[in-house]
């Protein structure tokens, strides 16, 4: 197939089992691209088509085609819709979408304009909001944002290797975080501070209930960025859903706990 300027945007590599007739599509979060699926992608390559990309703005998307439609990139729906362009040029249809952090709600609402492309969801460490409100608690205050705004100005790199270490969790790994802080940083700040907002500041608590497609939702112990009560959220509200509380630590357990997710993920019949 012919490689068109939706796939060279997004970066998109297809592996996996070619000739099956089933597709697992996984979707990266904040400061990571398609390289931390690695230690998960192997446990379905022989009974899967797989498929990788890098959301807009990260790993080795188009960066120019990122700057000149910066204003799609306002709100998750513009990534939202590129994962659906994706989706229209390779052909997908009932595919699974397994998408981390942001890449998981992009993927809830890829979901919603896209409901026979894609049939299943797993949402591992995904938040529809991160501000806490009346009656919900999303982890993260105002002036908690300011705070981080203001550290990633002052030393951005610093704010890189801190957050790092935060999100990982396993100190005793130091090769974990190590590896994180350097896709961070490799980010310019400007870029990653407009990406890091847009998603700090969305709210996608309406579009839970909308969901009609079996969701598993992955959750581990110590998430700086998603704590519990937000998972406990999403299983409320999201119907057919199914919550998996994994004997993993941190934000990114696909990285840090590859087997823990792999499991999860079998046990919801993938």
């Amino acid at each position: 197939m012919e490689q068109s300027a939706s796939l060279r945007r997004n970066n998109v590599n297809v592996a996996g089992n070619p000739e099956a007739g089933k597709t697992l599509v996984f979707v990266h979060g904040f400061g990571t691209d398609q390289d931390v699926w690695s230690a998960v992608t192997p446990a379905f390559a022989d009974n899967y088509r797989l498929v990788l990309l890098d959301n807009a703005g990260a790993g080795d998307s188009d960066v120019e085609a990122f700057e000149r439609a910066s204003a799609r990139y306002l709100t998750l729906r513009g990534y939202a819709e590129d994962l659906v362009e994706v989706g229209q040029l390779l052909e997908l249809r009932d595919a699974t979408l397994v998408g981390h952090s942001v890449g998981g709600m992009i993927s809830l609402l890829a979901s919603l304009q896209n409901p026979a492309m894609f049939s299943r969801l797993v949402l591992i460490a995904a938040s529809p909001r991160y501000l806490n409100d009346t009656g919900y608690h999303g982890g993260f205050t105002e002036d908690m944002l300011s705070g981080i705004h203001m550290a990633m100005y002052q030393n951005y790199q610093d704010w890189t290797k801190t957050y790092a270490m935060s999100a990982m969790a396993h100190p005793e790994k130091p090769e974990l975080h190590e590896y994180f802080a350097r896709h961070l940083s490799g980010i310019p700040f400007s870029r990653a501070a407009k990406i890091l907002f847009t998603i700090l500041k969305s709210d996608h608590r309406a579009d839970l209930g909308k969901v009609s497609v079996p969701t598993l939702i992955i959750q581990s112990g110590e998430d700086i960025a998603v704590p519990h009560e937000v998972a406990d959220y999403m299983h409320r509200h999201i119907p057919h859903s199914r919550l998996a509380h994994i004997d993993a630590t941190g934000h990114l357990p696909h990285l840090s706990d590859p087997q823990a997710v792999i499991a999860a993920m079998r046990e919801f019949g993938i």
